[in-house]
């Protein structure tokens, strides 16, 4: 049987936790001791407390109107109260924060007539809130999607401030062959340099006012203006056909006297008439 070492380990032995690296330093930077939590705590997302944008103080005030119990007055004079930066400094962090989402003000009227200003503190700006109270969601009304922009309507080639009134007053008188075309003064002024490009074109009002409200859709129209600039684009007659310019007509010149036989006849000058300067030309008879 073959003898064992007797100097050596039965196995191999761990190394010692924290003697693994006797000469290799703590890594730089922030080490956390942390401790958890249970009373007197609030959750603050990394989206506030490492923002990119907002100001320490601005970031400061954020926590500490969320840690605050609902009611508590949170405006510029209770803070300013509270931490020594002052009002004016207060007042813009507190801008800063309503520019990012993370506080509302609204002014409200009480009853007995009072206006007070109420805080709305928001721990994830743009994250819906299925559980706000009725009274907050009334300070944050949605506001209405914006307006759809309206079809390109042609451009006359003149537009001179005469034609387009006239476009205007076209427009607006639309309404009275249907009161669906109710048109506001935003939507005319869009629509009026595509009724000007076809009076342009030689076409009258009545032409244009009957191109626009012939055979339209029996049901509510949601969008007149809209379907008016459908119709100006895809409607538009070709220029009327070029005309040349009508020939002068013959100049009316003085009576004058000729110098050969005293005859009177008309030319823009003095000098013979049209008998003697043939007979000079020919040469007079013996």
């Amino acid at each position: 049987m073959d003898t064992k070492n007797p100097s050596a380990p039965p196995r191999a032995q761990s190394r010692i936790a924290g003697k693994n690296h006797p000469h290799r330093r703590p890594p730089a930077g922030v080490v956390h001791d942390n401790t958890r939590h249970t009373t007197r705590f609030t959750v603050i997302g990394n989206h506030l407390a490492q923002h990119a944008e907002l100001s320490g103080l601005a970031i400061g005030l954020a926590v500490y109107i969320q840690s605050l119990p609902t009611g508590t007055p949170a405006d510029i004079k209770t803070l300013a109260a509270r931490f020594p930066e002052g009002t004016t400094r207060i007042a813009a962090a507190l801008r800063e924060l309503e520019t990012h989402g993370y506080l509302r003000r609204t002014r409200e009227r009480v009853p007995g007539g009072r206006i007070v200003t109420r805080t709305v503190s928001c721990n994830q700006p743009g994250a819906p809130r299925e559980d706000a109270a009725p009274a907050v969601r009334r300070t944050a009304p949605d506001k209405p999607p914006p307006r759809k922009l309206l079809p390109a309507v042609p451009r006359p080639t003149y537009p001179s401030p005469s034609l387009l009134q006239t476009a205007t007053d076209l427009l607006a008188g639309l309404r009275r062959l249907d009161p669906r075309l109710l048109l506001s003064t935003t939507d005319a002024e869009h629509l009026a340099p595509g009724v000007a490009a076809w009076l342009e074109r030689d076409l009258t009002p009545t032409a244009v006012r009957h191109a626009l409200t012939t055979d339209l859709p029996p049901e509510d129209l949601r969008r007149p203006a809209a379907l008016l600039a459908h119709r100006l684009a895809a409607q538009l007659p070709p220029p009327p056909p070029f005309r040349a310019p009508a020939p002068p007509r013959d100049v009316r010149h003085p009576l004058q006297t000729c110098d050969g036989c005293d005859r009177a006849f008309r030319a823009p000058v003095p000098g013979h008439c049209r008998d003697c300067r043939s007979d000079l030309m020919g040469g007079c008879p013996a």
